[in-house]
């Protein structure tokens, strides 16, 4: 084992994030401590937040169930310390201090990390600082806080302030994300743009089509979180534009999806475990990225767009930011009838073309894999800070 790394994250599986993506691959010559989420919010009293605060408890009683063995490398251990989700209280900070470095100093020394370096993908994370024997603090942004939904804004973006200025190495997704510092020179100087990657050789295999397909042609597909970003309004004109399409949305279902009901070519299947999406991107028609304009979406740099083209179906999407690293591969379409428009040429397009297209796809992020991504993260880890004189 080269090092220890202590990571402060979301829960280990429940979706595939870039943290998990990267510390899978710095697995194979590290050992890996993952602590499960903090929370970023307050819990409310809806069936919803219960069954999260259920589940947590669970995992706290019941360790194991949340590494299902198997899906999980030998060098990661995973940990669900018990904690006050985005306290605003200086009393119950304090207290998550007390209790974070308690229990996560006591899985340090049963792993024997005498010391270890940080990754903390959260900012509430931050309590623990200066209280763990951490070498570097790496922080990872890979989302605007300040505009995801669902997260007590002021005392996250405080946390985060904090972390900034006490992190070694700060890695963010996209230059949208870096620019949230463009006045603080001292933090511009700490950070690194480490955009997503994709899992290449899982999305280029040719995989089995799923059975959850529908069998009405065409389709146009689309896989994540069915959240708040997604641009509802022009899904629901679109759908009824194109009644011989289906339109498919494979994931959990996050927000109201009511504009939606009574649109017979609108489906829906559950998530589904990582390794089974390209049954779905290789064999629909054209995956789609449906998002409305928002903050969020304006600094985003979405995992699924690489896989997507790693798949080799077309790609249509509405406009944002980190589309423009792959003009040309990515057909934009502003406005319901462009959208609409968009996916009818793809089924003008000559079966020779879209082979070219797939393989210039493909091509394009080809080197973006996770094990490059980690590649970068091991570099920076393996570097000392000067002794101050």
């Amino acid at each position: 084992m080269n090092s220890n790394i202590v990571v402060f994250a979301e829960d280990w599986l429940r979706h595939p994030s870039s943290s998990q993506h990267i510390v899978r691959q710095l697995a194979a010559d590290n050992r890996v401590l993952w602590v499960n989420s903090i929370g970023l919010r307050r819990p409310r009293l809806n069936l919803r937040d219960l069954k999260r605060v259920g589940e947590k408890l669970l995992k706290m009683v019941m360790p194991r169930s949340a590494e299902q063995p198997g899906l999980t490398p030998s060098s990661v251990q995973v940990i669900s310390p018990f904690a006050f989700p985005a306290p605003r209280s200086k009393a119950l900070r304090w207290v998550n201090r007390v209790l974070l470095s308690w229990q996560v100093g006591r899985a340090m020394r049963k792993l024997g990390m005498t010391k270890a370096n940080a990754w903390l993908a959260l900012p509430t994370a931050v309590e623990v600082l200066g209280r763990l024997p951490f070498e570097q603090v790496v922080y990872y942004c890979g989302d605007d806080f300040g505009a995801l939904a669902g997260v007590d804004h002021e005392q996250v973006e405080a946390c985060e302030q904090r972390l900034v200025q006490q992190a070694d190495h700060i890695l963010v997704a996209s230059e949208r994300l870096r620019d949230k510092w463009h006045e603080q020179q001292e933090v511009l100087e700490k950070i690194a743009v480490l955009p997503h990657g994709v899992d290449f050789p899982l999305f280029v295999k040719p995989a089995t089509p799923s059975g959850d397909l529908p069998s009405q042609r065409p389709i146009a597909g689309y896989y994540g979180s069915i959240a708040a970003w997604l641009d509802m309004d022009l899904l629901a004109r679109v759908a009824r534009l194109l009644p011989h399409w289906t339109f498919l949305f494979v994931g959990k279902i996050e927000t109201d999806i009511s504009r939606l009901d009574g649109i017979p070519n609108i489906q829906f299947v559950d998530a589904v475990p990582h390794h089974c999406l390209p049954g779905f991107s290789q064999h629909w028609t054209v995956s789609m990225l449906p998002f409305r304009r928002c903050s969020q979406i304006d600094a985003c740099n979405p995992l699924k767009l690489r896989e997507y083209l790693a798949a080799g179906r077309p790609v249509v999407s509405t406009p944002f930011p980190a589309l423009q690293e792959y003009s040309g591969l990515v057909t934009t379409a502003r406005g319901v009838e462009a959208f609409a428009n968009a996916l009818e040429e793809s089924l003008q397009t000559p079966v020779s073309l879209l082979h070219r297209q797939s393989a210039f796809q493909r091509m394009a992020v080809r080197s973006e894999s996770w094990a490059e991504r980690a590649k970068f993260v091991g570099e920076l880890l393996t570097r000392r800070q000067a002794p101050s004189q």
